[in-house]
Parts: C-alpha cells; structure tokens; sequence
C-alpha cells in the first residue's frame, strides 16, 4: 500500500543522493503491446521449492508462455515434503488480479478447458512432461518444447525451477518482471494478516519510536541438510541430515567427484545461522521488541538450542 511505497523509497533514499537519480521501473519501456495471435497450446507447470523459488518459477512461465505463445495454466504448487502445504495459486495469489495484469501480452487461465482436458482423461500426469533442463535456452523452448505444443495442444514441464536462461531477449525479461513486480500481488486475506502483523509490532514498539526487528531463521531440516554443514549434534544428527538430503535431492550429493567440504562451507558463509550465532549478532538491550520467528526441523545440540536463545534476548518471541 502507500505506507509501504513510502516506506521503500525512504529506504532507497541514500541511493537517489549517491546517484543523483531516482530507480524507476523499466517495465514498460521494453513491453510493447499488440494484439495476441492465436494460441498454440496450453502450458502446464508445476512450481517446486519454497516461496520465493516459486516465485521465480512463474515469472519464468509467464516468460516462456510468451515465448511459446502458450497459454499459460495457473500455476500447481509441488507439495513439499517439509512444508507440506497443499495451498492452491489462488489461495497464496490474487489470482484475478494475475490474469487481468497480463492480459495483453500472455493469456492465463484457471484451469484446462474441458475439452481439453477430456482428452487426457482429467489427468493432468497424462499431459506429455517434457522434463525441461535447468537453465534452458529460448531455442531450445521452440526447437524441441514448440513442436510437441503444436502437435500435443498442451505441454506440461514439471518440476519448473530455474528452467528458463537468465540470457533472453529484453522484452521477455520485462514479462518476467512484469509478473514479479504488478501481477503477483498476494491474495487479500495475506495482505490483511500481513497488515495487521506490521500495525501490531509498531504498537508494541511504542516505547522506542516504532523499532523492532524480526528475523526468520531458516534452519529447517531441508535447508541445514542442503547445506552439508555439520553443527554440535551426535552421530545420528548427522545420519538423520544424510538421510534427508538423499529423500530430497536423490544422489546428488553422491555423485563421483562430488566433494563436500563442511569447513569451507563455514568459512565461505554458506551455513544457516545456528540459534547461538543469532545471539551473537541480535542487540539484547537495543530494541523493545524483537520477534525471532523459526521453523526447527529435528536438528540438535547446545548450538542449535532455541530454548536458550529465547532466555537469552529481551523480549524474544519464540515462534514454533
């Protein structure tokens, strides 16, 4: 809303000094808009990992729709086997609100038509997965994705991280922020609890002018098993992270030559902050209100403590 428009360009202020300049979106100088020919198909994808990595993965769609001349199927969650959230795209996004932003440059749709659907059997695995690399280039999309599309009528590339190439043409970025930026606005019933978490810690931080702080640890098991970091568990934490990475990403931290390295992850900046270096860094004194937010998978030890943490820090506010 305008208290976050203010508040966002108050903290780029320091920047518009430095440069002389104010930031302002590009989006619209390198979208054109023209009449859409008609469709090729139906694209079908299914956004994996967390929030953000979802995120990315349908302005990536949104891009490749375009690039295909698809028209786009509303986005299925993965079912994460951390988060075990089976939230649909309407019940994270605005999804109207979605479809009319891209209206004039990608068509998107709710769900299949029925037509469509009867012919792979209200099935949507029937759908062709055309299990797309990581990274693909934009010939690649019309060279081997476009033809299947054309002769299929729907296409579905499923998992859809980071399967588009950073290196694309100008006007295919600008959907890409486009999508980001205007189209994906979170749905009302998170735009009102968001509202009312940031009206409830200003108030609580009264005392100090409105100061507070939050921070969200993200030490959940997937994370500290990707990050192949050792903490002050026992033996069967380390087993128990083994087995977890092995559940999620399927050898790939087996694969010949593959080296892990937990003491140069360290040294590198690559492990999730344990509860005891949160510590280290969270002023005890400094704000009347500090909430640290965490999601604990079963990693353990002094280290990873939250408990301790919680003592530790005025007015600290475990969330479990």
């Amino acid at each position: 809303g305008d208290a976050w428009h203010w508040s966002s360009l108050k903290l780029m202020a320091p920047h518009y000094k430095k440069s002389g300049k104010r930031w302002v979106p590009c989006i619209r100088k390198r979208l054109t808009q023209s009449a859409l020919p008609p469709s090729n198909g139906f694209l079908v994808i299914e956004a994996n990992g967390g929030l953000n990595q979802q995120r990315i993965s349908i302005c990536d769609a949104v891009a490749v729709a375009s690039l295909l001349n698809a028209t786009l199927v509303s986005p299925a969650f993965h079912l994460n086997s951390v988060w075990r959230d089976s939230s649909k795209f309407g019940d994270i996004f605005d999804e109207d609100h979605f479809i009319e932003t891209l209206r004039k440059h990608v068509r998107v749709v709710k769900e299949l038509p029925e037509n469509v659907s009867a012919q792979f059997d209200h099935n949507i695995s029937s759908i062709l997965n055309m299990r797309t690399k990581a990274f693909s280039s934009q010939s690649y999309y019309l060279e081997k994705v476009l033809p299947k599309l054309l002769e299929l009528g729907a296409v579905r590339i499923a998992p859809f991280s980071n399967r588009l190439a950073n290196s694309v043409p100008s006007n295919i970025n600008a959907l890409r922020c486009l999508a980001n930026y205007e189209a994906l606005r979170f749905s009302e019933p998170i735009r009102i609890l968001a509202d009312n978490m940031v009206d409830r810690m200003i108030k609580k931080s009264a005392l100090t002018g409105g100061k507070y702080m939050s921070v969200h640890l993200r030490f959940e098991e997937d994370m500290v098993a990707f990050s192949c970091c050792i903490y002050d568990g026992d033996w069967k934490e380390n087993i128990a992270m083994e087995n977890a990475r092995e559940r999620g990403w399927r050898g790939k931290f087996r694969r010949p030559g593959r080296v892990i390295n937990p003491e140069a992850n360290r040294r590198n900046g690559r492990c999730p902050l344990a509860p005891i270096e949160v510590e280290m860094l969270v002023p005890r004194n400094c704000f009347e209100y500090a909430r640290i937010a965490t999601l604990l998978g079963p990693v353990r030890g002094t280290v990873t403590n939250f408990s301790k943490l919680s003592k530790d820090i005025l007015n600290c506010y475990i969330q479990e």
